[in-house]
């Protein structure tokens, strides 16, 4: 039974004590607990960054080791041996050191994941060489997915000074895909003071505290336009009072890295100031290439009835379409040709509907879900969650563990993985050139 299953017995495993309150007193639920736990595990054999858990993981563990002996009877699953502390663990843990995705042996350089999702940037970082020693996301299923794939229940609301205690000191990288929002532009300093009450201020207060050697930010496009450019001109004001070195931010693409999705971003790279690296000395990777297309994503086989449209349902997106043509407005649903490029993949149904596609593989139509009408007979359907997998540079193995609906939502929040691990790398060369890695 793994940990997605295990929170199911919130009654059971939630195990209440003076060892499961907070630093503020507040009591740590079942996610936080585990997030203490898993982060130590990952990290037992780096004495370094494994400290800020330690002391915690260990009480806690030791408070579930007594609480489920005494409950065994009741908990039919947990026959497991008993005579040691490891097999316990490996028994509640074991996807932490059995994950599809563990760091690797000997990482060239440290970490830490904020407002991760399901785990992109991780992904990326990893792919070079990386190693997190720190995870942050409050979502609920994205945690669940976030574990699953790589052993780690990320902790929840970073904005707590109980989950910031935990952040490591000297790690060498910062990830966030930080929500945009509005600063109250108060003071007009157009600085740190304005980011209070956002989510970005507590990026920038754990960059204060930390200092880090570099930074790497996303955001959606709009940012650079956000409030007629003030909110972009905040960051960038408080990036540099915080010590970094910020080179100009750039949108950047995921179709020229290797995903058939029309995607951009702001990218936002930092360097702290005493590193001696000039805005000049980095450069984003260059976007000229096109190399898949949809028909690269496809699914190998037919994909069942369930995601194929109904005529009823087609025929109001086409009456929808006809209503916005007729005002002079492209909005409406798009078929995207095999050889053709998705557009950007986005949480809610117009992302799916922007990217529909004509798949006539599938010889049974036969409804396997409550629809008005009949499933149309033209091939048209939305793509699968696992394409939009590979929309965002997930390899195959990736495990989704949720329901399609929380999917679709995950993976139209993600990052795209290539593009930003071209990036990264690109930020890691100029760090590994001033003999910083």
């Amino acid at each position: 039974m793994d940990f997605v299953k295990r929170q199911s017995l919130g009654s059971i495993l939630q195990v209440f004590g003076e060892e499961c309150l907070n630093e503020d007193g507040t009591i740590m639920s079942f996610a936080d607990q585990a997030s203490v736990i898993t982060h130590y595990l990952k990290l037992r054999h780096n004495p370094k960054f494994a400290q800020p858990y330690k002391k915690k993981a260990e009480e806690l563990l030791g408070l579930w080791q007594e609480f489920v002996f005494t409950q065994k009877d009741k908990m039919k699953d947990m026959d497991f041996a008993c005579e040691s502390n490891e097999a316990y663990m490996t028994y509640l843990f074991n996807d932490v050191h059995n994950s599809p995705f563990p760091p690797q042996a000997k990482p060239r350089f440290t970490f830490i994941d904020l407002f991760a999702g399901i785990g992109g940037f991780r992904m990326a970082l990893q792919n070079l060489g990386g190693e997190c020693v720190f995870s942050s996301e409050w979502d609920e299923q994205a945690q669940r997915t976030y574990y699953a794939n790589y052993g780690e229940v990320p902790f929840g609301d970073i904005t707590k000074e109980c989950t910031k205690a935990y952040i490591p000191n000297g790690f060498d990288v910062l990830c966030a895909g930080f929500p945009c929002q509005a600063f109250s532009l108060a003071g007009r300093r157009l600085g740190f003071a304005e980011t209070r009450g956002t989510l970005f201020f507590d990026v920038a207060e754990i960059l204060r505290r930390k200092q880090p050697k570099a930074i790497f930010l996303e955001n959606v496009k709009g940012l650079a336009i956000h409030d007629k450019g003030k909110t972009l001109k905040t960051i960038l004001n408080t990036l540099d009072e915080v010590g970094y070195v910020v080179p100009d931010p750039q949108i950047v693409n995921a179709m020229y890295f290797g995903v058939p999705q029309h995607r951009e971003r702001i990218y936002i790279v930092g360097f702290r100031k005493d590193l001696g690296i000039n805005k000049e000395d980095f450069a984003y990777p260059e976007q000229t290439t096109v190399s898949k297309h949809f028909i690269d994503v496809r699914e190998e086989n037919p994909v069942p009835a369930k995601y194929y449209l109904s005529t009823t349902y087609m025929q109001t997106l086409i009456n929808h379409k006809a209503r916005h043509a007729a005002k002079g407005n492209g909005f409406g649903y798009e078929i995207i040709p095999d050889d053709g490029i998705a557009n950007a993949i986005v949480v809610g149904g117009m992302g799916r509907e922007r990217n529909l596609v004509i798949d006539k593989r599938q010889t049974d139509l036969t409804p396997t879900t409550n629809i008005k009408g009949t499933v149309n007979t033209d091939g048209i359907r939305k793509m699968t969650p696992r394409e939009w997998a590979r929309l965002q540079g997930y390899p195959d193995k990736f495990k989704i563990v949720v329901s399609d609906a929380s999917a679709y939502k995950q993976f139209g929040n993600s990052v795209a993985v290539p593009a930003i691990q071209a990036t990264a790398n690109n930020m890691l060369d100029i760090l590994k050139s001033h003999h910083q890695l």
